[in-house]
């Protein structure tokens, strides 16, 4: 008896499993420093990835991110930044990837299969990988035989602005597997996020991608001096064009009215957190996409999104007026103004 007592006391002292782990934030941008606010203060020890090493020193003697987020305290003794991307995915069990899609390719070119090994690979990257078209989460599979049952995706709505002050957020966590779905959700549950898990990942995934685009067009026409009445009838429109390009490459049954869908739709369209809406306000007001670039001190993923999605939908030929409008303004240098008043007497 006395053996027992001895072994259950000392198994009280380790924290449970489903309340601990060791997570690789790959990238140090506004969203990588808001998933370490939360996982960092819910007990999880971060292993934070930045290729700055002068932004990392900062880090570890201010304990704060002075480019993004800078307000938000970095715990000094539950995060580790570093520069050394093989050596925080060797000590994670889960790798959660905060880069834009563009650079995503760079970010993890000096990576093996190996490093991906046995790891649950975390994809938080709202965007779609414009060398290849594909899916981030395609990407990691094919690239570093990531098996399926360990991928997941982050959805919203959720800005990381928000996150940083505590407000009251919602986040779906999506995968092939619910069990993996359920094994990350459980760590970024806390008093300010709520979750909840499918097995939707392609669904969420390229609406994800998509509502970057629509909150570029809703920039574009609030730039043009569109007003609220307008913008409704653009938001409603776009939830059918998603609906039926998602339909089309991952048909199955889901409910398009959850807040992985139309809720990340409506923030993203609506918000002033919003980059894209952003990026697009500028093109509305005369901006080049250059000049709106520098201007921003982030990546808008509704830029290089939308020419993906424009060349995969020249396969699908699904009906996408406001997609085709937004890639003619970027890519085409078709006057703002011009396509607008094309596109509003297509909507209905």
């Amino acid at each position: 008896m006395r053996n027992l007592r001895l072994k259950r006391k000392k198994k009280d002292k380790n924290i449970p499993i489903s309340t601990f782990a060791n997570v690789a934030i790959v990238g140090g941008g506004s969203w990588a420093t808001a998933l370490v606010k939360i996982l960092s203060e819910n007990g999880m020890l971060v292993h934070w990835w930045m290729r700055d090493e002068k932004v990392v020193k900062h880090i570890r003697k201010h304990h704060h991110n002075p480019s993004y987020l800078s307000d938000v305290e970095i715990h000094h003794k539950k995060v580790i930044p570093t520069n050394d991307l093989k050596k925080a995915l060797q000590a994670s069990d889960f790798v959660v990837l905060a880069v834009p899609a563009a650079y995503i390719q760079d970010a993890l070119k000096d990576l093996q299969k190996e490093d991906f090994a046995n790891k649950i690979v975390v994809s938080a990257i709202k965007g779609i990988i414009p060398q290849y078209n594909i899916l981030v989460t395609d990407y990691i599979q094919q690239y570093y035989n990531v098996p399926k049952e360990n991928l997941a995706v982050i959805a919203g709505p959720c800005h990381a602005e928000e996150v940083a002050q505590e407000k009251q957020s919602y986040l779906t966590i999506s995968a092939h597997s619910l069990e993996t779905a359920k094994k990350f959700a459980k760590l970024l549950e806390n008093r300010y996020i709520k979750t909840s898990v499918n097995t939707d990942i392609y669904g969420v995934e390229y609406c994800a991608v998509m509502k970057n685009i629509i909150a570029l067009a809703c920039g574009v026409c609030h730039g043009l001096n569109y007003g609220d009445n307008f913008q409704a009838v653009l938001v409603s429109n776009a939830m059918q064009e998603i609906s039926r390009f998602v339909q089309k490459l991952a048909p199955q049954e889901r409910d398009m009215y959850a807040s992985a869908y139309l809720g990340d739709l409506l923030v993203t369209s609506y918000s002033q957190f919003s980059r894209n809406r952003t990026f697009g306000n500028m093109i509305g007001k005369g901006y080049t996409v250059q000049s709106a670039q520098m201007e921003m001190n982030m990546v808008a993923e509704g830029y290089f999104a939308v020419k993906c999605i424009f060349e995969i939908n020249q396969n699908l030929q699904v009906n996408m007026p406001i997609t085709k409008a937004v890639y003619k303004i970027l890519y085409e240098k078709v006057p703002a103004r011009l396509e607008i008043t094309i596109l509003k007497d297509i909507l209905r």
